[in-house]
C-alpha cells in the first residue's frame, strides 16, 4: 500500500515499566496530539498504530511465563484450545494468560481514550480475537478489518497481546511481532519504532555511543553491545527488535525503519513529517 506508515509506540513510553500498572497519562495525551496533524494536513497518511504492553501486560506476562507456552512436561502442550480446567500447572497458565489479556487491554483503552481526545477516527482491532500462532509466529490473520478501516480512513490500532498457538497452547505476541506479519502482506513504505530511549546504542546502558544507521553487516559487528530493555521485558528486548527490523528491510524493497525516543516534545511530529531522528536500519549499502 503506497504511503503507508506502521508506527509503535513503546510500552517503556507510555508507562513506567518500573512500576506495575501505572500509565503515563500526560505521554499518552501528548503523543496522541502528535499524531494528529499527520491525520489532518493534505497529504493525510495512511497508518497502523500498534503500541506495547509496558507494565500493564509484561508484569503477569512474567510471572506466569505465559509467552513460553505450557511446559513441554505438560500434557497440555501442542494442543492450543485445548484447555486445561484443572488445579494444576495448565490451569495456573491460562489464569494468568487471561490476565495477561484483561491488563494489555486495559491499556489499550487508556491508549484509545487519549486518541479520541485528540480527535482521531482510531479503532481498536485486538490481536487475541484474530490471530493464531504457531510456535511464536503469527500463522493465520484475517486482515480483512485493517485493510477496510485503512479504505475508509480510519486508523487501526493493533497491540502486543496474548494469542492461542497451535503448539505452545497460548503466547505473546508483541506489535513487532505483529507488524513482522502485517509488513510482509500490507508492503508499508515506513516502520516507526518509539520508545525511551534516543535510539539503538552500541553501548547499553552506558547510553554514550549512538548508532545512527544499522545494516546486517553491521549489526553483526554491534549486537553485544546493544543489550535488552529497562525494566520487565518479556518479548525480547531491543536486540531482538533490530533482528526483526534488519530482517524486513532485507525483504521489502524501499522499506525505510526508524527507531527513535518519543520522550521528547515535537519528536514523533517531525519523524511523522518526514525527518530521521535516532537509528535508521538499512539494508546493506
Amino acid at each position: 500500500m503506497n504511503g503507508l506508515t506502521f508506527l509503535k509506540l513503546g510500552g517503556s513510553l507510555l508507562t513506567d515499566k518500573s512500576r506495575p500498572y501505572t500509565p503515563r497519562q500526560d505521554v499518552l495525551a501528548r503523543l496522541a496530539a502528535e499524531i494528529a496533524p499527520s491525520r489532518r494536513s493534505a497529504r493525510e497518511q495512511a497508518l497502523v498504530l500498534g503500541h506495547g504492553s509496558g507494565s500493564f501486560g509484561h508484569t503477569p506476562a512474567k510471572e506466569y511465563r505465559t509467552r513460553e507456552g505450557i511446559l513441554p512436561s505438560s500434557p497440555g502442550r501442542g494442543a492450543a484450545l485445548s484447555l486445561s480446567k484443572g488445579a494444576g500447572g495448565d490451569g495456573n497458565y491460562w489464569r494468568g494468560f487471561a490476565e495477561v489479556w484483561y491488563q494489555a487491554s486495559a491499556l489499550n483503552r487508556l491508549v484509545m481514550d487519549a486518541l479520541r481526545e485528540a480527535g482521531l477516527p482510531a479503532i481498536s482491532l485486538a490481536p487475541a480475537a484474530a490471530v493464531t500462532a504457531q510456535d511464536g509466529k503469527v500463522l493465520r490473520w484475517d486482515l480483512t478489518p485493517i485493510k477496510a478501516a485503512l479504505e475508509a480512513g480510519l486508523l487501526p490500532v493493533v497491540y502486543g497481546d496474548v494469542v492461542f498457538d497451535t503448539l505452545r497452547g497460548g503466547t505473546i505476541l508483541s506489535t513487532e511481532d505483529l507488524f513482522e506479519h502485517l509488513a510482509r502482506e500490507l508492503r508499508p513504505a515506513r516502520i516507526l519504532l518509539a520508545g525511551l530511549e534516543a535510539g539503538v546504542w552500541a553501548d547499553f546502558p552506558q547510553r554514550q555511543l549512538l548508532i545512527e544507521r544499522i545494516t546486517p553487516d553491521s549489526f553483526d559487528e554491534i549486537s553485544r553491545g546493544v543489550g535488552g530493555s529497562h525494566g520487565a521485558d518479556v518479548t525480547g528486548g531491543m536486540e531482538s527488535k533490530v533482528g526483526q527490523m534488519l530482517a524486513l528491510v532485507a525483504q521489502i524493497p524501499g522499506l525505510a525503519v526508524q527507531i527513535f525516543s518519543g520522550e521528547a516534545a515535537g519528536n514523533l511530529e517531525r519523524v511523522l513529517r518526514g525527518e530521521v531522528l535516532g537509528t535508521k536500519i538499512t539494508p546493506n549499502l
